[in-house]
Formats: structure tokens, C-alpha cells, sequence
């Protein structure tokens, strides 16, 4: 099993991965950490990243991924999932896949990026990232949260709709 916690950069996806991975007792995968040194300071300068630039760091996970699915370990991943593309790759994958969509107004997460230390997205690029985003609104496997609930809510959100699809998957 796959469950993919997508959003823009600062809504809160490593947050919610991490907690549902230790949850759920499942690896943990950041997806920041299979970017190009070169793309981690693109990014860092201010540029953001074109799908060519994507692509690379996209293989790359999910080479990692069909690694994990072949010894049998469940993941949480920590995704962006901008483009419905790159969704498509990871639906691609020999996992039974779920998306769990963040979402929620720039003004929310500005400030949670404003706030950050370390890390190499600037937030000057929150705006390219709501641009480059598509909207998985018609892919029923990509279930929205807003991250205007507080952080208790969404991880309870969370579980409740990966608890309700794992009863499905040991139905079927």
C-alpha cells in the first residue's frame, strides 16, 4: 500500500506523512529528498522547477518505490503531486494507491512558510506552485483535507479516510 500526501509546498505534508506512517507502522518517504542537488538550489535561487526538471526527481522516487513494493513495505509519501501526470506515474506503481489532497488558500500557508528554518523552497515560489498545480478534482483516488482545520482534525480526517479505504481494500 501507497498512501501519497500531496499538496503545495507548507500545507503541511511531511507533518501529516510522518504521523500517519508511525500510525499505521508504514516507511516513511520525503520526496524532498530525491531532488537534485541542482534543483534544491534552483529552487533555493528563487526558480521554480519546469516539468523537465520534475521528471529526473519523479524517476528517481519511483524506482525507490518499485525497490519497496518488491520487499513488501507499505509507505507514506510526502509529494507535492502538482501535476496529474506525475500522479499518474505513481498510480502506475505495484501498490494499491491513495492520494490525500491538502488544500487550502496561499494566505494559510504563507505564513507556515515565512515560519520554516532549513529548508531550500523559498516562499516566493508558493504562487508557482498554486500555478503549476492541477486540481485532482475528477481522480476519485485523491481525497481532499483543508489544512483550515486544526492540525489534530487533519490527522484524524486523515485516518479515518485511510482506515475506511484500507476496509475496502480487505473487502475486495
Amino acid at each position: 500500500m501507497l498512501i501519497i500526501v500531496m499538496g503545495v509546498s507548507g500545507c503541511g505534508k511531511s507533518t501529516l506523512a510522518q504521523q500517519l506512517a508511525d500510525h499505521y507502522e508504514l516507511s516513511f518517504v520525503e520526496a524532498d529528498d530525491f531532488h537534485s542537488e541542482q534543483n534544491k538550489q534552483k529552487m533555493a535561487a528563487g526558480i521554480a522547477l519546469t516539468d523537465a526538471d520534475r521528471q529526473p526527481w519523479i524517476d528517481h522516487m519511483c524506482d525507490f518505490l518499485r525497490e519497496k513494493a518488491a520487499q513488501r513495505q507499505h509507505c507514506v509519501l510526502a509529494y507535492s503531486g502538482l501535476r496529474k501526470a506525475h500522479r499518474e506515474a505513481f498510480r502506475q506503481l505495484p501498490f494499491a494507491t491513495i492520494f490525500l489532497f491538502l488544500h487550502g488558500a496561499a494566505d494559510v500557508i504563507l505564513p507556515r512558510m515565512q515560519q520554516r528554518n532549513g529548508h531550500f523552497m523559498p516562499s516566493a515560489l508558493l504562487d508557482s506552485q498554486y500555478q503549476s498545480l492541477q486540481q485532482p478534482d475528477d481522480e476519485g483516488d485523491v481525497k481532499q483535507i483543508d489544512i483550515a482545520l486544526s492540525p489534530k482534525q487533519i490527522l484524524l480526517s486523515a485516518e479515518q479516510i485511510v482506515s475506511r479505504w484500507l476496509s475496502r481494500l480487505l473487502a475486495a
